[in-house]
């Protein structure tokens, strides 16, 4: 995981691709770490092969790929098949599965009431997770506390939509953000953590 956090420090925006034009605009990206949120059983393993040879972390949405079910076979093809770092999902026994293989972790946590915002501590910290990913990601405040009752790094994502999205989530503690929005795969200006 170190590798991945210091990826991070160094350029906390992560590229996250949905499509074919996406990976290949995101190897040309300032971008470090990669989140795959389109494949299926078929090209995967191609697409995965694709960011490596860009020097890039690769991290699969195994939720998203097509073909794959939602048990421990699917983590276990990933890690057999391909040369991914890491696996993103919503789904703890996937996570578990994937830490057993020696993979990165990244939970991906919709904050979509207030259910969820008051149990995010209990569920997330009682996790053996490397990274938590929050959407929607444009919410200073939220993220503020999320940050602050978490041991675990927090990612913003969803509806990053401008520079200004990208700095205030930076400010309010995530350690990094993601975003399909390409234009923002290569901003330089000076971006402000407050890691832990």
């Amino acid at each position: 995981m170190n590798y991945i956090y210091e990826s991070l420090k160094r350029y906390p925006i992560i590229s996250a691709i949905k499509n074919e034009e996406g990976l290949q605009a995101c190897l040309n990206s300032k971008c470090e770490v990669v989140f795959i949120l389109h494949g299926n059983i078929c090209t995967i393993e191609e697409i995965v092969d694709t960011v490596k040879s860009a020097k890039k972390i690769a991290i699969v949405h195994v939720d998203l790929i097509e073909g794959l079910s939602n048990s421990d076979i699917a983590v276990q093809y990933i890690a057999s098949n391909t040369l991914a770092d890491g696996i993103i999902s919503t789904k703890s026994n996937m996570l578990k599965s994937a830490k057993e293989r020696g993979l990165m972790t990244i939970q991906r946590v919709f904050m979509i009431d207030s259910i969820a915002y008051k149990n995010f501590h209990v569920h997330v910290n009682k996790s053996q997770i490397d990274f938590v990913e929050i959407l929607p990601g444009v919410m200073p405040k939220i993220l503020r506390n999320l940050t602050r009752v978490s041991n675990i790094p927090v990612i913003a994502g969803g509806l990053i939509s401008d520079e200004e999205d990208i700095q205030l989530s930076l400010e309010s503690g995530a350690i990094a953000v993601s975003t399909t929005d390409e234009e923002l795969w290569n901003y330089r200006k000076n971006l402000t953590h407050m890691n832990k």
